[in-house]
């Protein structure tokens, strides 16, 4: 099994202040992140800040500042969010670093020594907002097919021969089936790319802040060639260290499904143009609206991570981000969901379940962990076996990037754990069949053990908390302490459990 893993989120333009989508992204991918660091694997995982471009000059400039101490300031809020959201990613890269600038020029000076980069005139379509070059069949009703404002522009630009590579970036999608996520993307990236390729404007010379083109400085790198460079820079590829060696190519790109085709389109061909490996995967997630009404700052209806976690909490936040929404589709959140999945998966069905449970352990057993079962009922073994069968289908799941199908699996257990519970009725056992009472306590407490392991990378902060309470040392936390070879028997004292998930109360109005 291959050990190690990168993963990337794309890197946030600093024109203005992290909202729930940025916040979304770089959840999936932590998630993943802390997934495969439990499973084994030597684990990097990156996000940072797109700091270049015409879009943050302006925003500059119209915030009265040099576009330098503009970025330092919205970076930050990037990095404050992440430690707020408790991200664990490995690293964080900002784009005016003097690394990455040596890292992009490294990148053209191949390019152009292979002979992939020349100098020419560009005339066409731009969107400032979206840093894109948009073809005439693309702009409807004088804009650019997001809805973003275009202009004309006609200006000295150095090109990348992209219309090379449209056979060999078609065979390689051929060859590569799972490149794109979900299948709906990858259809339109195959057919944008077989209706033919235009060469790549790739340079700037009305504006400065940018990469500097190597022995030209009228001229600054296009914003998408330096942004995507951030992943080969992270990985230590200027120097050709270890790094580089060890974690390129990525494992997945996660992205949002507006900046697909620069991911699975031109990253791949300036990569094939250097002769160097493509990512394994690009997955392209769907966006969030706000109780049925698309987010704009214009309605006002923007939703602000940092509140969410103010109100609801941080990994209630986080679980219903990811629980919620099929990933990869558009989701629609809504208030009452939130209170809903909160108050329903969370209060009621796992941590009611570990309450009473550990209540009934201290009541009735002195809050000695019960032994397992010699000679488990069919009752037992068939809530045993689904346990032991979680962590392949979470495996799975999340492999796919199907986090909400992982957690569905895991909330399925933790209902039948609670069935099994109503039908064991331990309370009663207390007074008929002490012994099997605590047989069917060790069960439950296995089951609540298994599921506190598994739910960690979406909810580590709760989940810890349980394990704490569950008396589970640190280092038999990972997904190699799970399964009946590895249950353990010994007796652990556990105390009175505290609420790990409180039901949500609004507020009196």
């Amino acid at each position: 099994m291959d050990k190690r893993f990168y993963i990337t989120t794309p890197i946030y333009y600093v024109n203005d202040k992290p909202h729930i989508g940025h916040a979304y992204t770089t959840l999936a991918c932590d998630a993943l992140a802390r997934f495969q660091r439990l499973d084994g694997k030597n684990v990097k995982f990156l996000t940072g800040t797109d700091e270049h471009g015409q879009k943050v000059e302006e925003a500059a400039n119209k915030a009265g500042i040099d576009p330098q101490s503009f970025t330092d300031s919205v970076s930050q809020n990037f990095q404050d969010l992440a430690v707020r959201m408790n991200f664990s990613n490995d690293e964080f890269i900002r784009t005016t670093s003097a690394r990455h600038k040596a890292t992009c020029q490294k990148l053209w000076n191949i390019l152009i020594e292979k002979g992939h980069i020349y100098l020419g005139k560009y005339a066409g379509w731009y969107s400032v907002r979206d840093e894109a070059y948009y073809t005439e069949t693309e702009i409807v009703d004088g804009k650019a097919p997001t809805g973003a404002p275009v202009e004309w522009v006609e200006e000295p630009s150095y090109f990348f021969d992209l219309s090379k590579w449209q056979d060999k970036l078609l065979a390689f999608y051929e060859a590569n089936p799972d490149f794109v996520a979900p299948s709906s993307r990858f259809n339109e990236i195959k057919s944008f790319v077989s209706g033919g390729l235009k060469d790549l404007s790739v340079s700037r010379a009305s504006f400065k802040w940018g990469v500097p083109v190597p022995n030209d400085d009228d001229h600054v790198m296009y914003v998408w060639l330096d942004a995507l460079t951030n992943y080969l820079t992270a990985t230590g590829w200027l120097d050709d260290d270890a790094g580089y060696k060890d974690h390129w190519p990525a494992d997945v790109h996660m992205v949002g499904k507006d900046i697909v085709r620069f991911h699975a389109v031109y990253w791949p061909a300036f990569l094939m143009a250097a002769d160097l490996p493509l990512p394994k995967r690009v997955y392209a997630h769907g966006w969030w609206t706000n109780e049925g009404q698309k987010i704009s700052k214009s309605v006002g209806n923007v939703i602000d991570p940092h509140a969410l976690v103010d109100e609801f909490g941080l990994d209630q936040t986080r679980y219903f981000l990811l629980r919620e929404v099929p990933f990869g589709n558009d989701g629609d959140f809504a208030r009452s969901a939130m209170i809903q999945r909160i108050n329903s998966d969370l209060a009621n069905d796992l941590g009611n379940l570990s309450n009473r449970v550990q209540s009934l352990i201290v009541k009735n057993l002195e809050g000695v962990h019960p032994d397992m079962p010699s000679a488990p009922t069919a009752d037992d073994r068939e809530l045993l076996e689904a346990c032991d069968g979680l962590l392949s289908s979470v495996r799975t799941s999340f492999s796919q990037q199907q986090f909400h199908e992982g957690l569905k699996a895991i909330w399925e257990v933790i209902s039948r754990a609670n069935r099994y519970v109503d039908n064991q009725a331990p309370w009663a056992l207390k007074k008929t069949d002490p012994p099997r009472m605590a047989e069917v306590l060790a069960v439950l407490m296995e089951t609540i053990r298994t599921c506190a392991i598994l739910v960690q990378p979406v909810m580590p902060q709760s989940a810890n908390s349980l394990l704490d309470q569950l008396k589970v040392p640190s280092d038999k936390r990972d997904f190699a302490a799970i399964g009946g070879a590895r249950r353990d028997d010994l007796p652990v004292h556990i105390e009175k459990p505290q609420a790990v998930f409180p039901r949500f109360v609004e507020a009196e109005e």
